[in-house]
């Protein structure tokens, strides 16, 4: 996320770097590469000079901390800029109303179907909401189909009406069938083009004053930069809506879009989606994002994410299995689960300090799981409990078994048998201080 700004700023806040003071001569060199940066990124020219403008007055004649250098000063202020420039403050979604309309809007190809299951399943698991899908895209083949096919996934109902061709009518029917129903959650997917066009603008409006919704959302492509602002701005001036969403921001997007929307439609971001997953969408953040694009990482919502999968009581058996010497390959599958449930690997990582610098160039599998899994589905029962058993002969056959070689099953067994030695370290009174923590801080939230 952001890979290419994050080195460019990097490299930009770098000039201070072994100076004593910041000068105007220092400054106006980091502004420059800073605003060089955010060019590159995408970001309008206009929004970039008024951002690096903001910076340099804020960094000139500033007295240095003594805990601070220069460099230290310059990103902290940077990072305060960046914060406003993306909304300041995090901003939640209008759930008043019974049921609550949700009203997505936005271009074909945005993820506006994808996004709008994505959404529906956050209210579901999250929120505790019953939500109804409306299927109003009347005119792309098999989108119908699509919204269906998404329903199914996250076991969440679609309203549909294949014989009418009027989105009008089947957004009121929706919402009617929602109240017949129960549903308290309406998101309505409508029709998206290829291009900004009088139609499309006129359908959206149409739809947008028949049902009045709690919620006018604009579903963006991320990757595609100052195009989506511009594009942003058309449907603002039309719509007047709510909040953005943007989507793809675990493709090679350059940022431009995430860093300047608000300026320019004066809308807050609401949600980002970071992958293909239903589970691949988070509440939009403006301090943590500059955090991820200055590379400090995101510690805040990986700690949220392991929250959410965090089980106490399942912790406690397996600090049980662990202090008897009896976690076996089940648990760890378990435990592996739980993880790819947190998201895909490379943006936990990204959350981590200081790893996007490790992580630049490598290509992190999100099924980088896949073949430990197969090795483990390709033992018996008896060999996951008690992988002491396995000899050369089982050894062969689970190689076989999961397409591996025997190498690889090797490899396993001895980080297996490593992980245990660290669990049961991890056994006194630190570790169960650590786990009663993390249950405390669940409650908390």
């Amino acid at each position: 996320m952001f890979d290419n700004l994050s080195e460019k700023l990097d490299k930009a806040l770098h000039v201070l770097k072994g100076h004593g003071q910041i000068t105007e001569i220092n400054v106006a060199e980091t502004t420059k590469e800073v605003r060089r940066a955010l060019l590159d990124a995408d970001v309008n020219f206009k929004i970039a000079k008024e951002f690096t403008n903001k910076v340099r007055e804020k960094a000139l004649g500033q007295n240095v901390l003594t805990t601070l250098q220069p460099g230290q000063l310059m990103v902290k202020i940077v990072k305060d800029e960046l914060t406003q420039l993306m909304g300041g403050e995090s901003e939640g979604i209008n759930l008043s109303g019974n049921p609550s309309v949700i009203l997505m809007s936005g271009l074909q190809g945005s993820g506006k179907t994808t996004f709008s299951g994505k959404l529906a399943n956050y209210l579901k698991t999250k929120k505790t909401k019953n939500p109804l899908l409306v299927a109003c895209d009347v005119y792309r083949p098999a989108a119908i189909d699509q919204l269906h096919v998404v329903g199914e996934q996250i076991n969440v109902p679609v309203y549909s009406d294949r014989e009418t061709k009027d989105p009008v009518a089947i957004a009121k029917a929706g919402i009617a069938q929602a109240k017949a129903s129960g549903n308290n959650v309406v998101i309505i997917d409508t029709a998206g083009r290829l291009a900004v066009d009088e139609k499309m603008m006129a359908e959206i409006s149409e739809i947008h004053k028949a049902i009045q919704p709690q919620e006018t959302l604009f579903v963006v492509d991320a990757m595609t930069g100052q195009d989506a602002v511009n594009t942003a701005k058309a449907f603002n001036d039309i719509l007047n809506f709510d909040g953005v969403i943007l989507t793809k921001l675990d493709g090679d997007t350059r940022g431009g879009a995430a860093i300047s929307i608000k300026s320019v439609v004066n809308k807050p971001i609401k949600f980002i989606g970071t992958g293909e997953k239903m589970e691949a969408i988070d509440v939009f953040y403006p301090n943590r994002m500059a955090d991820r694009i200055l590379g400090m990482g995101d510690v805040v919502s990986l700690v949220e994410r392991a929250q959410e999968q965090f089980d106490e009581e399942e912790a406690r058996k397996i600090q049980k299995k662990i202090a008897k010497n009896k976690f076996g390959f089940d648990d760890f599958l378990s435990q592996i689960q739980q993880i790819k449930k947190m998201g895909n690997l490379k943006d936990l990582m990204g959350m981590i300090p200081g790893a996007g610098k490790a992580l630049k160039g490598l290509d992190i599998d999100d099924d980088a799981f896949k073949h430990i899994e197969a090795i483990i589905h390709s033992m018996t029962p008896d060999e996951r409990s008690n992988p002491a058993v396995l000899n050369a002969s089982r050894k062969k056959r689970i190689a076989k078994g999961s397409g591996r070689d025997v190498q690889e099953v090797n490899q396993l067994l001895k980080q297996f048998d490593q992980m245990g030695k660290m669990m049961k370290m991890m056994q006194g009174s630190g570790g169960k201080k650590m786990m009663q923590m993390m249950g405390g801080m669940k409650g908390m939230r």
